[in-house]
């Protein structure tokens, strides 16, 4: 467990966000899967750091005759692979549904999912969680890689280490003038 209260849930429909961002779409289509499924992680780290968000990638194995799996990414981040026959639509159905007891202790605020796939949405809401639309969740990461330059921008510094650098050479002149006792 964290040792903070995440400020909400954010649960992720990898696939879905992959086919909806067209910078995740072209690297999927000249890079592939996993090279799209990096970058999102990539993104997602971030946000999720900025945001305060307990965020949950999930990825569909449906096809992959392979178990369930998940990898803790950073403290904040997450990514699930679901089990073999199953959806990231009932991962995430599930997920609400379990959280919805937590929400209602107030253990947490908000459970949000991010997914364009309307049935989902529906779907999600009546478990009470947030939706957010794939757009969106692509504006709210970029909206805050723009605040967090902001926010961690450096003051004005002068690109040399010596004070005497910054001054003009006639200064520097007089100065090594008055060192010398002239």
């Amino acid at each position: 467990m964290s040792r903070f209260s995440p400020q909400a849930v954010l649960l992720v429909d990898g696939y879905n966000i992959i086919g909806a961002w067209s910078c995740l779409k072209k690297t999927r289509d000249t890079a592939g899967l996993e090279a799209a499924r990096y970058e999102l992680i990539e993104a997602l780290t971030s946000y999720s750091a900025f945001a305060g968000y307990d965020t949950q990638i999930v990825f569909d194995a449906q096809y992959q005759n392979t178990c369930s799996n998940k990898e803790m990414i950073t403290e904040l981040l997450s990514v699930h692979f679901t089990e073999f026959g199953q959806t990231a639509d009932t991962y995430i159905e599930k997920v609400c549904a379990s959280l919805r007891s937590t929400i209602a202790q107030s253990l947490i605020s908000r459970m949000i999912v991010a997914t364009s796939d309307r049935p989902q949405q529906l779907m999600v809401q009546g478990y009470g969680a947030e939706w957010m639309s794939a757009h969106q969740l692509c504006y709210e990461v970029q909206a805050s890689v723009c605040r967090a330059r902001q926010k961690y921008k450096p003051g004005k510094q002068s690109n040399t280490r010596f004070l005497a650098n910054s001054i003009d050479a006639k200064a520097r002149q007089r100065l090594a003038e008055l060192r010398m006792g002239k």
